[in-house]
């Protein structure tokens, strides 16, 4: 097999994928935890087997969406944290974005952050922090990456971006899901009051010489 023909089959297997991720996504968007692989290869026009291939189980589809969704919600995250405005103006909009992915899909959130909600007859259940716990980790390291960036924090200032990036995700995932479930208070009075308990330290450190500002 010659190099385009194996490019043609990774061009199609690719699309295979992509169309299978949508078809998964919107029986996530209507079952939430809920969604089955047995649903999900209907949705899609194939036999379970079929999606078992491309994704070998659950966890794998699971892994899969939870990729397309995190790298989504990331793009969004940089985009507030980079637009032109002040440091508390961006770091608003920072817990805002987050909050209103979760509220805009709350099936595709309780689907990545509380799978075992979905255990049923024939799929197993899923461990939560085993299967989220990863997606949190990586957002905690994505925005220590920014913050060390943007902000002189002096000496030991690498050890402490990761800190607060790991400390500002976990906040906000453990403060989305409360709030999602409970709904206390406007998103507009959940964002002003977290953007409080940030603001000591985070308004008094400078921006980094030559850097992008935060």
């Amino acid at each position: 097999m010659d190099t385009t023909q194996r490019t043609d089959q990774q061009r199609s297997a690719d699309r295979r994928r992509r169309e299978l991720l949508e078809a998964a996504d919107r029986v996530v968007l209507r079952d939430g935890p809920q969604a089955s692989m047995n649903a999900i290869a209907a949705e899609a026009g194939i036999t379970k087997p079929i999606l078992y291939r491309h994704f070998g189980d659950k966890g794998g589809l699971y892994a899969a969406l939870a990729m397309r969704h995190t790298d989504a919600l990331l793009d969004s995250l940089r985009a507030a944290l980079d637009a032109p405005a002040d440091r508390r103006e961006r770091v608003e909009a920072t817990l805002d974005t987050y909050l209103a992915a979760i509220e805009a899909r709350p099936q595709v959130y309780r689907f990545l952050m509380h799978p075992a909600e979905g255990s049923g007859p024939g799929d197993s259940g899923f461990d939560v922090g085993k299967h989220s716990a990863p997606l949190l980790r990586r957002m905690g390291e994505e925005l220590a990456q920014v913050i060390e960036e943007r902000l002189d924090l002096g000496p030991g200032g690498q050890q402490l971006a990761r800190v607060w990036g790991h400390g500002i995700v976990g906040m906000m995932h453990a403060a989305g899901d409360w709030w999602l479930g409970e709904r206390p208070c406007s998103r507009a009075e959940l964002v002003r009051s977290l953007a409080d308990l940030l603001w000591g330290r985070l308004a008094a450190a400078g921006d980094r010489v030559g850097g992008p500002g935060f």
